[in-house]
């Protein structure tokens, strides 16, 4: 009689265990290496990556700062005799400046974090999230200028 060894089929197993939601990657204790989707064959899905290009994480960071100059700029523009329209922000500002400033400045890092979390997916043909973080910028920028036109205006008068 012989003796019939029977050897598992480990191929198809899928061995990878699941990430825990708040893990060493997630929390930026351990750094990790992935600047791309990991096979050629999952592309066309959301891919999500352990570090970012340097201009994505550049334009973030430019977001950030010209909120926050944007909410000075709105400050001085009310003080100078402005009115604020977004009856919103016109409400905060009224509460306290330091409201207005805060919460401001948490909207507008949490959309940039997570447009940056999802920088990969595409939203049409070629247009990826990553576009809106420069169209953002862009906007920001002519906002900026814009503010700036305002006070030179209110100093004239």
């Amino acid at each position: 009689m012989t003796d019939v060894i029977a050897i598992a089929d480990n191929r198809k197993q899928d061995r990878r265990q699941a990430m825990p939601f708040f893990c060493t990657y997630h929390l930026g204790i351990k750094a990790g290496r992935r600047f791309g989707e990991r096979r050629v064959t999952a592309r066309g899905g959301a891919g999500y990556v352990d570090r970012y290009a340097g201009n994505l994480v550049l334009c973030a960071i430019a977001i950030l700062l010209l909120s926050a100059l944007d909410a000075y700029l709105t400050l001085n523009i009310l003080v100078s005799g402005g009115e604020e329209l977004n009856w919103f922000v016109a409400v905060l500002i009224e509460e306290s400046a330091g409201k207005f400033v805060a919460c401001k400045l948490a909207l507008t890092s949490l959309a940039v974090v997570l447009l940056t979390i999802h920088h990969n997916v595409r939203l049409t043909g070629r247009i990826h999230v990553r576009h809106i973080n420069y169209a953002v910028l862009a906007g920001y920028s002519t906002l900026i200028g814009y503010e700036l036109y305002l006070l030179e205006l209110l100093v004239a008068y």
